[in-house]
């Protein structure tokens, strides 16, 4: 059974930084592309990131320059490194792969960018 736990959300200042952290279990991790999703209050969740097996990475636009995803596969583990935060960041933040054409999703961690 496919299980992410994501963890590292939090509140923080404008301009802070913080590091979301997802665990997978359940996968080869290292075979399995990564994506980190987010759904800020009121709206749609939207993608944000996504890792390729390969590490081939790809980012929304407004994101660009300001969050890293990484992996460690060694740890079973995706990140997100969140720097120069922002107000429209603030939002729940999810982390998903598929297998065998199902979507997985984790429970979600808040981040709160407000000073």
């Amino acid at each position: 059974q496919v299980q992410l736990v994501e963890s590292g959300g939090g509140l923080v200042q404008p301009g802070g930084s913080l590091r979301l952290s997802c665990l997978a279990s359940g996968i080869i991790f290292s075979d399995y592309r990564l994506d980190w999703y987010r759904q800020p209050p009121g709206k749609e969740r939207e993608w944000v990131a996504t890792i390729a097996s390969f590490n081939l990475t790809n980012y929304l636009d407004s994101v660009k320059g300001r969050f890293t995803i990484s992996r460690d596969n060694a740890k079973n583990t995706v990140y997100l490194q969140m720097n120069s935060l922002k107000p429209e960041d603030t939002a729940v933040y999810y982390c998903s792969t598929r297998r065998l054409g199902s979507v997985y999703w984790g429970q979600g961690t808040q981040v709160t960018v407000s000073s």
